[in-house]
């Protein structure tokens, strides 16, 4: 099963074409301080391998019986000699050496090399890798790569249109092109796709099963592996500030505190009439004085019916009126 620590590691890289004693691959590597976690696959099929540290201590010490060091040793030699032959960068003045062996289902890689002047020896133990391994390294990736490609054709030929139109403006204001062989044809975005799949395709000799994944490629898979990941990322954390704000203690019978009665509603609390009559007690001056900053008490709607009608008795006083209305 992927590994959840690994995925974003690994969806920041890209496939790349590596060539294994003689057998052409596309592989994914990672190496960590001391755990590495490698993707291989053929098109037929996707190997993988994922080491942890005890892991990497236990084979190495049953692969190097006269060695004795500690892992990091083990390690850093191996990252050494077997990450530019996985990532498919060029391995010549190495002198590690690199075997592939299938086993029914598992692939085995070996390597032979030196550490501190003794033989080192290495093997890849590849199984399977999950479904979901690779519909989340390789199958999404692709399809999104193509959705963009697919978009970027389009606002080219839309782009080719809106020159074609220029051109003709133009034209048809007295403009003469000096140079006759720089005439093009106006641009026809059906009759183009059909003489690219009925003309040009053939002659590219593309085969199902290339292995040929260019530098824009990488480039492409990469930035929109990065974008899939942000986005991922994005809406995690928006789900989980979510799921916090929405949960909230509330208890099932809520008994508002002496202190802060005022600032309960008036149909929250009890409805009996002594309630009621203790609510329109007047608060004394010092009490004023000393809660002018907590919240103001709703009245029952007597109180302020008797209220209103009182401040309707008194009489209003005139506003001075200035110099200028």
């Amino acid at each position: 099963m992927e590994s959840s620590g690994h995925d974003a590691a690994m969806s920041a890289l890209s496939w790349v074409p590596v060539n294994i004693g003689g057998s052409k691959l596309l592989g994914k590597a990672w190496f960590g301080d001391t755990e590495y976690r490698v993707l291989l696959s053929d098109l037929n099929n996707v190997w993988e391998e994922d080491m942890s540290t005890e892991s990497i201590q236990s084979r190495a010490q049953d692969l190097n019986k006269r060695l004795r060091a500690p892992v990091q040793a083990f390690f850093a030699r191996l990252r050494s000699v077997a990450l530019p032959c996985l990532s498919g960068q060029l391995h010549n003045q190495s002198t590690a050496q690199f075997s592939l062996e299938h086993h029914g289902k598992h692939l085995t890689v070996r390597l032979k090399s030196e550490l501190a002047g003794v033989p080192f020896h290495w093997e890849f133990r590849f199984t399977h890798a999950p479904v979901a391994v690779v519909s989340t390294q390789l199958v999404r990736p692709l399809l999104a790569v193509t959705r963009v490609l697919q978009r970027q054709v389009g606002e080219l030929a839309a782009l080719l249109v809106r020159k074609d139109a220029e051109i003709l403006d133009y034209k048809e204001n007295g403009a003469v092109l000096s140079r006759g062989r720089l005439q093009t044809e106006p641009f026809q975005e059906e009759t183009y796709r059909e003489n690219f799949i009925t003309r040009t395709l053939p002659q590219m000799n593309i085969l199902q099963d290339s292995l040929e994944f260019d530098s824009e490629l990488q480039e492409l898979y990469l930035a929109v592996s990065t974008m899939r990941n942000t986005s991922k990322r994005k809406r995690l954390g928006e789900h989980s500030s979510a799921s916090v704000d929405s949960f909230s203690f509330v208890p099932e019978n809520p008994v508002p505190d002496q202190d802060q009665a005022g600032s309960v509603p008036s149909d929250m609390r009890p409805t009996s009439p002594v309630s009621d009559q203790s609510d329109v007690r007047q608060p004394s001056e010092e009490t004023q004085d000393t809660d002018s900053e907590q919240t103001v008490p709703l009245l029952p709607a007597a109180v302020v019916d008797a209220s209103a009608d009182r401040s309707t008795t008194r009489p209003k006083k005139k506003k001075a009126l200035g110099l200028f209305r």
